[in-house]
């Protein structure tokens, strides 16, 4: 289990903090109830580090979670930005599973007609991918298994375009490396079209089922 956009910060530090302990809280005693069939990532409150930090520690050492969820940017920060390299040094220490789901696209208001799960979610899948394999992320972190929510936004599809920008050598070999690191799940992307081009890319046991 793990909640989506738009997370639970909006704006305020202390309050997201309180969210984030109480949806973690509701999550963990969902899975002592039912061990067998559920398990969460829990919830942090980027683009707050230092209380991120704090809760994950929370959420790991006490309630036991599976992982985190994150979201591809937080108030227009990306994943892979400077800013939350200390999360990500702690996230490595524990050898954290990361979910990465889209959020809206920051600044940007939702082209009308178009909600933003129709193509948004997939652009911001994608910047978050290409820059945490550019910033050097995915190298300091060895650790951290990342999950790139809906067969990884354009990233399939776009590969072999935006390998050079997720290298942090800007090398285009380097980048379609950096790229296979991830996981893909494939929620809303099973289909006819989506697959081959997952497949083509991601490495056979990256590739996993989940559902929204």
């Amino acid at each position: 289990m793990s909640i989506s956009t738009p997370g639970v910060h909006l704006g305020d530090d202390s309050e997201a903090r309180e969210t984030a302990r109480e949806v973690n809280e509701y999550a963990a005693e969902i899975v002592r109830k039912y061990p067998t069939r559920f398990g969460f990532f829990a919830t942090l409150c980027l683009p707050d580090v230092k209380g991120s930090i704090d809760e994950l520690a929370y959420a790991f050492d006490t309630l036991h979670a599976d992982g985190v969820v994150l979201l591809a940017n937080s108030r227009g920060i990306y994943l892979g930005e400077k800013v939350f390299d200390p999360l990500f040094d702690e996230l490595d220490k524990r050898n954290a599973v990361v979910f990465v789901h889209p959020s809206q696209l920051y600044g940007l208001a939702p082209l009308k007609g178009m909600p933003p799960f129709i193509a948004d979610f997939l652009l911001d899948t994608t910047r978050a991918a290409v820059r945490l394999g550019g910033s050097g992320t995915l190298d300091r972190c060895p650790n951290v298994k990342i999950i790139l929510s809906h067969a990884g936004g354009f990233v399939p599809f776009a590969a072999y375009r935006i390998a050079g920008a997720a290298s942090p050598k800007r090398d285009f070999a380097d980048g379609v490396e950096q790229l296979k690191k991830f996981y893909f799940d494939i929620a809303i992307s099973g289909t006819p079209v989506a697959l081959p081009s997952l497949l083509a890319l991601a490495r056979p046991d990256h590739v996993l089922f989940a559902t929204d």
